[in-house]
């Protein structure tokens, strides 16, 4: 699940936000009512969004976007008086009166563009030689004593890699050393 941090300056306005994100099935991690408590929340997390009001006593929403990782994003909550007609850069934006609804859609996409560069960021990097070489040999093999086609052969290797929760590398020595 994506990390939620509640920020407005007004306690009373920032437990109603979360309430209502919390009973849509969003966990929240932190309510906090000044930019440098948000800042602090951030600490140790890897990643996640900011559902942020305008102003706080020590910064504007500006201010703490621009200190927060790159890895959080935000979801400002603000009046079209404040904002204008353009939603500043990096910035989703929703207007106040708040519509539950609109909330719950920015969070969802939201999350999973969160959750889809938090899983590119921890892909492996790719196969050196001898891995390649072993997922070869043992498509070469299913090849020759299965009649598969390499495409085949590979997807067989892929299955029983998932299917026993093993890396595909493990799978095709796994593979080799029964069919040999």
């Amino acid at each position: 699940m994506t990390n939620i941090i509640v920020a407005f300056s007004k306690p009373e306005d920032a437990r109603n936000i979360k309430n209502i994100i919390v009973r849509h099935g969003f966990p929240v991690v932190s309510v906090c009512c000044s930019g440098a408590q948000a800042l602090s929340s951030l600490d140790g997390l890897h990643g996640g969004i900011v559902v942020s009001g305008y102003r706080f006593s020590d910064m504007l929403y500006a201010d703490l976007k621009e200190l927060m990782p790159k890895e959080f994003e935000m979801l400002l909550l603000a009046s079209a008086s404040r904002v204008g007609d353009v939603p500043p850069d990096g910035v989703t934006w929703l207007p106040m009166p708040l519509i539950v609804h609109d909330l719950m859609e920015a969070l969802g996409s939201m999350s999973e563009e969160v959750s889809r560069r938090r899983s590119t960021r921890q892909r492996p990097a790719g196969r050196d030689e001898g891995q390649k070489r072993i997922i070869l040999e043992a498509k070469e093999l299913l090849m020759a004593k299965r009649q598969m086609t390499e495409e085949e052969a590979h997807r067989y290797i892929q299955k029983c890699s998932m299917d026993s929760g093993s890396n595909m590398v493990e799978t095709a020595q796994k593979l080799i050393r029964l069919m040999v």
